[in-house]
């Protein structure tokens, strides 16, 4: 008798050693996307990546606490605070939230790659538990584009070049020796700007890594929307143009000069460069309805379905007003 209950009591251990086993790897398991989902907006990753929208919550780097993650909802209720870590560049699938953070608290730097940014990181969507690091190299500009964050990456030995990595924390490797902006995605595919011999425009398929040419001409920072390309054309001052991929027409949006925008449903809000009168400015993007929203100089151009948020390029006063009627702007203060 006494064999028989060491002998069951032997085989209770073991299945809940193997319970214990299986039920840490069910709760620590890697939900992959389905399909070639993308992170955030063009417009907002060229614009630092402070703000993502996905299913009616809006994530953010929260100015008003040294740009740690928060969440919210659109119209700016409901707000908590999901991680103690400033953050940038910020991506969101239906599982996970992607950024890159920073050691110091931080955020304002306006380098090219920011010598304190540091490590390409993933949190669960409810912010509850670690954060993983998937690249512990300064990284910037991150795009998901379904199992993949392709993204800037900085070591010694190579400077900034072009990396992606799988959402688990492999596979990472360099896709190209440039440092491509890869801000601009469409499913599958990435759209970015020539850097040293051209700045035509290119299509970057991501099952495969290839890349050609779909517009030339001298242009920077592409985001592609539906059927059209805009850009700011460096052939015409850094104004915006659209061209319609259908035909290859293009048309200038913007007369003035730009130092940075964002594209969103049929506006644009970009940065009006003008030496005696710049300006945070909005225009549709058939280049009607112009309107100069705020004096003065503003950078980070961030855009949800409610709101745009911006910040002044030398205070850091962070400021917001509607998307749907800009033009009464106010200190964005959660």
């Amino acid at each position: 008798m006494k064999k028989i209950w060491k002998w069951l009591l032997f085989v209770l251990v073991i299945l809940l050693a193997a319970g214990c086993v299986f039920l840490y790897r069910y709760i620590n398991r890697i939900r992959y996307n389905d399909g070639y989902v993308n992170g955030n907006t063009a417009g907002n990753l060229y614009n630092e990546g402070y703000f993502c929208e996905k299913d009616g919550i809006v994530y953010f780097a929260n100015p008003a606490d040294n740009y740690c993650l928060y969440s919210m909802n659109p119209d700016g209720t409901n707000i908590k605070k999901l991680e103690d870590q400033s953050v940038s560049y910020i991506n969101v699938d239906d599982h996970y939230i992607y950024y890159c953070k920073l050691k110091g608290k931080s955020a304002d730097s306006f380098s090219f790659l920011p010598v304190n940014t540091n490590s390409l990181c993933r949190l669960d969507i409810d912010g509850k538990g670690k954060p993983e690091i998937l690249d512990d190299d300064p990284c910037m500009y991150a795009s998901l584009v379904g199992n993949y964050l392709y993204y800037l990456h900085y070591d010694t030995t190579d400077a900034t070049t072009l990396y992606k990595v799988k959402i688990d924390g492999k596979e990472k490797e360099q896709v190209e020796k440039q440092s491509y902006f890869t801000a601009s995605t469409d499913g599958q595919y990435i759209y970015y700007n020539g850097l040293t011999d051209n700045h035509n425009i290119y299509e970057m398929d991501t099952s495969n890594d290839h890349a050609k040419v779909i517009y030339e001409g001298n242009c920077w920072m592409p985001v592609k929307d539906g059927n059209n390309l805009y850009f700011m054309d460096c052939e015409n001052d850094y104004r915006i143009a659209k061209v319609d991929l259908t035909n290859g027409e293009k048309t200038l949006v913007t007369d003035c000069r730009v130092d940075c925008y964002n594209v969103t449903g049929d506006k644009i809000f970009f940065q009006k460069n003008d030496k005696t009168n710049p300006a945070i400015c909005c225009i549709n993007t058939d280049g009607s309805n112009y309107q100069e929203l705020k004096e003065g100089n503003y950078t980070a151009i961030n855009v949800t379905s409610t709101y745009v948020y911006f910040k002044d390029f030398t205070t850091k006063t962070p400021y917001y007003t509607s998307v749907a009627t800009p033009g009464n702007v106010q200190i964005f203060n959660p």
